[in-house]
Formats: structure tokens, sequence, C-alpha cells
């Protein structure tokens, strides 16, 4: 397996749920309407990135403009930019949950990790998938195994699927017959 396996950390189900449900609230409208715009005109690098950075001068640092940053870099293969900006969610989440700006002093008991409708915490483990995900992607191995096994343990149960991450991981490097 390979990491263009794993997908988008931050992808459709997770980021849109997470931006709509709640994270979405207090957007400001123009900047909901620069997010829109963005994805109409995603096929148009300059035009959709220039969306989301007016999004982003209305409402900064909110959760639902990052999320659409995030994705937009990721899906354009722009990685240290996606990267940059799942910091930038951990920070946010780290904030709306009370925890540690850094996640390695994060535990399991400071949020409601274990709770997969706990939408708070939920994005704050997708957050650190993301930047597991792009470490690794990136070449960063060692960050990247360290922030995966962060993910699994504060999320034991392995809701969000960092053991794939994990696994990867593992399996760099064997050869074929191994």
């Amino acid at each position: 397996m390979d990491l263009d396996v794993v997908g988008d950390p931050l992808s459709a189900s997770a980021g849109a749920l997470i931006a709509h449900t709640l994270l979405g609230e207090g957007l400001p409208r123009e900047a909901e309407n620069h997010m829109w715009q963005a994805g109409l005109s995603y096929h148009l690098d300059e035009i959709a990135e220039k969306h989301l950075h007016q999004a982003q001068a209305l409402a900064p640092g909110h959760a639902a403009v990052l999320i659409g940053l995030y994705r937009f870099y990721f899906y354009k293969g722009r990685l240290s930019e996606a990267l940059e900006i799942a910091r930038r969610c951990i920070t946010h989440a780290a904030l709306e949950n009370g925890l540690a700006y850094d996640w390695r002093q994060v535990k399991a008991a400071d949020a409601a990790f274990g709770s997969y409708e706990s939408i708070l915490p939920r994005f704050y483990l997708f957050s650190l998938k993301g930047y597991a995900y792009l470490q690794i992607r990136l070449g960063n191995l060692d960050e990247g195994r360290l922030a995966t096994k962060k993910l699994l343990e504060l999320d034991p149960t392995d809701k969000i699927g960092a053991r794939v991450l994990l696994d990867v991981l593992e399996r760099m490097g064997q050869s074929d017959d191994e």
C-alpha cells in the first residue's frame, strides 16, 4: 500500500462535515460566498486561490476557510502549503478544545477524542492526521511517525484511521519479496 491510497485526511467526508456542522458557524456571508466561488472556479488556480484568500481576509483563522485552503493546496499537489495550513488547523483546533498548542503535549484525557460525535476533538484528530500524512509524503518520516503514534495514543480505537499511516510507514523500505 502506498500513501496515495490513503487519500486526503481532511477529505470531503471529514472536512465538509466538520466545516458545515459546527465550524461553519460564524462564517460571514461574504466569506462564504468567496468559498463558494473558489469551489466553482477550482479549475482556475489563480482565481480559486484568490477567492480563498479573500475568504481568509474576511474570516481569518476560521476553520471552514482553513479546511478550504488545506483541501485546495492538497488536491493541487502543493503539499508544503497544505502542511502549513494543517499546522494552522492544529493550532486552531487546540485553541477551540483548550489543548496545549504543541500536539506532543496533548493527552488522551484532555478532550473527548474517543467520541466520534464530538466534532471539535475530531477536528483536532483529523488536523493532526493531515499533518502526519503530509510529513510522510514530504519525506519527513520521523515526524510523520511521531504524529501518527500520537494519533493512536489519543484515539486508541482508531476511529479516524491513523493505523493505515503507521502500516504504510512500516512497509516503506521493505522489498516486495519480504
